[in-house]
């Protein structure tokens, strides 16, 4: 008698109410990790005092919309297209298989952006290190992705808690708000994966770490 594989994830899911299953989707929706890019770059343009304050209200917004094109729309755009010709079986990416692509597809937009951020020199460090450490991040979690399904939200939150305790290290703004606010939302978004059944505690912290680590990476590169 062949004996089916126990999903274990989802069965510690099975034993969650809709009660708290339904905000747990909810906030996997709005902390998605193709939407963090656009809400570090707000932060960094809008809220931070320095970094963007000799630019006028139209290069700042021009620098939100490159981020919003080359970070959410390019990458949800290829995932879609890739489930409309075949190559994935759904846009959730729910496979190891279905994320092969798109990381690397992923991977080209960030490298690209970071580029675009480094080589025009009106634009504080920051951004290029930011996307460079998002590149670096793909980069890893292609590799991971051999081995397991590393949370792909988990990345972004770590990605977002490492470009802010880089931010907080330059002593350019006080930072203690911010990060207190970031690490609360880490860990929603995190159990919030967990209540889904989405990942096991291994995906989740193994994609904190990554995230995390490889911000540190590029600013001890670039700045």
């Amino acid at each position: 008698m062949r004996v089916e594989p126990v999903d274990k994830p989802r069965l510690v899911a099975a034993h969650y109410s809709a009660l708290l299953r339904w905000p747990a989707m909810l906030l996997s929706y709005i902390m998605h990790p193709v939407f963090i890019p656009i809400y570090v770059a707000l932060f960094l343009v809008y809220v931070h005092p320095s970094y963007f304050s000799g630019f006028s209200d139209g290069n700042k917004l021009r620098t939100v919309v490159i981020v919003a094109q080359n970070a959410v729309f390019y990458p949800l755009f290829c995932i879609a297209l890739l489930r409309g010709v075949g190559f994935i079986d759904s846009i959730y990416l729910r496979t190891q298989k279905d994320r092969i692509i798109p990381y690397i597809a992923c991977g080209i937009f960030f490298f690209w952006t970071f580029l675009l951020f480094k080589q025009q020199e009106v634009y504080p460090s920051i951004m290029a290190t930011f996307f460079l450490g998002i590149f670096l991040s793909s980069s890893a979690a292609l590799i991971a992705n051999i081995y397991f399904k590393i949370s792909l939200h988990a990345i972004a939150m770590g990605g977002w808690l490492g470009i802010f305790l880089v931010v907080a290290r330059s002593e350019t703004m006080l930072m203690t708000w911010p990060v207190a606010a970031v690490v609360l939302l880490t860990g929603l978004v995190c159990t919030a994966r967990l209540l889904l059944g989405h990942h096991s505690n291994k995906d989740v912290y193994g994609g904190l770490l990554v995230g995390l680590c490889m911000q540190f990476v590029a600013a001890y590169i670039m700045l």
